[in-house]
């Protein structure tokens, strides 16, 4: 593993490192590069922009590893909040929702977060749009699928993130390549062991590949969440092997990320859906970004030194 990339996930569970930067006048602003806002107005407003721009927009209201009813409660509520503010705004047909099982109560009670999920579900059915359980820590994986499995059963169009470095995923993608079934394919971003993920970034591109052939070949809709120009362009190449036009499959990629290669994808024809988050638990989302990117550390230290 890249060292720059174990010390940035290190500082992600740090509270010192947390407290510092969270209080820095400047980071606020480096913030708002990959954080769309605090607030339900703010993610709102993102996502109108980038509707604008012809770009299509899942959003993530932030926080994870819930011990907490009430805290589990916040979160339902706040989707709930965002859902009917997008169809408010006629946003709800470009925009869907991006939901952490462990913030809705995961990790201290599942059925309790299959419910809660099934709330944001329906709510976001009511709205005319959908679901996507994003995927956390490979402790987390059987749990989320079995919470998907049982999703699906009444709203079939629910999605779900797998993760390429995880040493189970092309077995998980061959399961869930059926018809109907939404799968978003990214690299991963947490630390994990050796022992259940691949380390090495030549054999977490090999993996994401084999991956996305297996979810192209199938009768499902891929969803390919990468910056890297290789793999979108490899992904490019093998989709046309596959014979998909655009429309039957989408890239997606982070706020504030490649910018100008979201547009330059989506004036080619391509869906290009932009991961949204926003809230007010920024910090651990940051450092994982800044952990798949370890180039954007650069960026992070230059404008909390004062120099961007």
């Amino acid at each position: 593993m890249n060292p720059l990339r174990t010390l940035i996930l290190a500082a992600a569970d740090n509270a010192t490192v947390k407290q510092v930067l969270a209080t820095a006048p400047v980071s606020r602003a480096v913030v708002r590069r990959f954080v769309a806002g605090e607030t339900t107005p703010d993610a709102v407003r993102a996502t109108g922009e980038l509707v604008g721009e012809g770009l299509a927009v899942t959003l993530d209201y932030l926080g994870e590893h819930t011990t907490d009813r009430a805290l589990a409660e916040e979160t339902v509520r706040s989707y709930l909040q965002l859902l009917d503010a997008l169809h408010a705004a006629a946003l709800s047909d470009r925009a869907e929702v991006s939901l952490k099982l462990s913030a809705v109560g995961q990790e201290f009670d599942e059925k309790l977060a299959l419910d809660n999920a099934s709330r944001v579900c329906a709510a976001a059915e009511q709205c005319g749009t959908t679901v996507t359980l994003d995927m956390e820590d490979h402790n987390t994986t059987e749990s989320t699928l079995r919470v998907l499995a049982e999703l699906r059963r009444t709203w079939p169009s629910v999605g779900v993130a797998l993760q390429a470095y995880l040493r189970r995923t092309l077995d998980d993608c061959r399961e869930l390549a059926t018809a109907g079934s939404r799968v978003r394919l990214c690299k991963g971003a947490y630390a994990e062991p050796e022992a259940v993920a691949y380390f090495g970034r030549h054999e977490v591109d090999r993996n994401f590949v084999r991956c996305a052939n297996v979810l192209l070949a199938g009768a499902g809709y891929p969803m390919f969440a990468t910056h890297d120009p290789v793999l979108i362009r490899i992904i490019a190449e093998r989709a046309r092997w596959y014979d998909r036009r655009p429309g039957s499959f989408e890239y997606q990629m982070l706020y504030g990320v490649r910018p100008e290669e979201q547009r330059r994808l989506s004036l080619s024809g391509h869906t290009v859906r932009v991961y949204v988050p926003y809230g007010v638990q920024w910090y651990g989302y940051l450092m994982r970004r800044l952990a798949e990117r370890p180039a954007n550390m650069a960026f992070f230290l230059r404008a909390v030194a004062g120099r961007s």
